[in-house]
């Protein structure tokens, strides 16, 4: 591991090093806009081999990369509208673009889904690095898995094992980095933006705002919005409240959880049953997946029978159909329970198109 201070190395010579390393196949820890990122050639399989075994990718997410332009961007994804008004308007910049990748870089760098995150930095170093390297570089940030993020070397170093820091071929060292947030990630593999991670960067209300066009749009977004809150998991269970009308995507959106959750059951409307229960284990988590419709219910005390309360557990996903019969009920009641609640509200648009706005 090669340490070389900004302040002791003209950029060319730092940009020599840093080319060699990433060229036969090393991990470069440089600078960036948010805070210290990981280099490695995401064409090169043996270098992002590599790099999952220094830090993990959470499963279903993919590694960003970086880039120097749109042009270069539009080599390894698929930009859409919604991709293309966010690179004119907020890049470079503290962003992340997700679009539908073209399987052009190495395995392990695109998510299971396809989908890989941009990254064009306003950093002036960052920029010449990816400017003088001809393929684009991962951008994930340099700290280990579940530590925390590094704005200086010391902070990074000062949290990696002796094995981690062993595959860490060269570190680039501009002093102490502002203390700012992550970047602001934004998938835009659906018809709208939906914002999976808030960074300083603002992009307003509205990108909560998803159109679906299809069955497979919809139940996109009900796997992204799992990707997205999968961890939590953990400690506490999930809870999607669907408001909508009759034939607007609901049941079609419990299908993309049942998807994602890899339940091997159809699922289908709960509509008679009223309570529709599913087995899960998505690797290593494992728990219960509820498919709720109260429509013919009359009161929220004859909603708290179906043992609503028993269901709201750690690692149970609970979706609930026509939440807008007692959607203020259920929101006060589980105010005092350990749960993630997420409201969903569906409208037709015709032309077999469906808003959904996220709250």
């Amino acid at each position: 591991m090669e340490i070389i201070k900004t302040t002791n190395y003209s950029q060319k010579e730092i940009l020599v090093k840093a080319n060699l390393v990433l060229a036969q196949g090393g991990l470069v820890v440089y600078p960036t806009e948010t805070c210290y990122g990981l280099g490695a050639d995401a064409t090169n399989q043996q270098a992002i081999d590599k790099l999952l075994t220094y830090k993990r990718r959470r499963e279903g997410k993919p590694l960003s990369i970086l880039v120097k332009d749109q042009q270069q961007a539009e080599e390894y994804v698929l930009l859409n509208d919604s991709a293309k008004n966010l690179y004119q308007n907020f890049l470079p910049g503290p962003i992340t673009v997700i679009s539908q990748g073209k399987g052009k870089v190495a395995i392990g760098v695109e998510s299971e889904m396809q989908t890989l995150g941009i990254r064009i930095s306003s950093h002036p170093l960052a920029q010449a690095l990816i400017a003088n390297y001809d393929k684009p570089i991962t951008a994930t940030s340099a700290n280990a898995s579940f530590k925390k993020k590094p704005y200086s070397i010391d902070d990074l170093l000062n949290n990696l094992t002796q094995k981690q820091k062993e595959k860490l071929d060269l570190i680039i060292d501009a002093g102490e980095l502002p203390k700012r947030k992550s970047s602001t990630v934004v998938d835009t593999t659906l018809v709208g933006s939906m914002v999976l991670r808030r960074g300083d960067l603002d992009l307003g209300k509205n990108q909560q705002i998803i159109i679906s066009t299809s069955e497979e749009d919809t139940k996109k977004l009900a796997q992204n919005l799992m990707l997205k809150n999968f961890n939590k998991l953990k400690k506490q269970a999930l809870v999607f409240a669907l408001v909508g009308d009759l034939g607007t995507g609901k049941t079609i959106f419990a299908k993309g959880i049942g998807q994602f959750l890899k339940i091997p059951d159809a699922i289908v409307s709960p509509s008679f049953t009223l309570v529709n229960e599913y087995h899960y284990q998505r690797y290593e988590t494992e728990g219960f997946f509820y498919h709720l419709d109260p429509w013919r219910l009359t009161n929220f005390a004859q909603f708290q029978q179906l043992a609503i309360e028993e269901m709201l557990v750690k690692q149970n996903v609970i979706v609930i159909e026509w939440a807008n019969k007692f959607l203020q009920d259920l929101e006060n009641f589980l105010k005092t329970k350990s749960v993630q609640l997420i409201k969903l509200a569906f409208k037709d648009l015709g032309d077999n198109q469906r808003e959904i706005r996220i709250k």
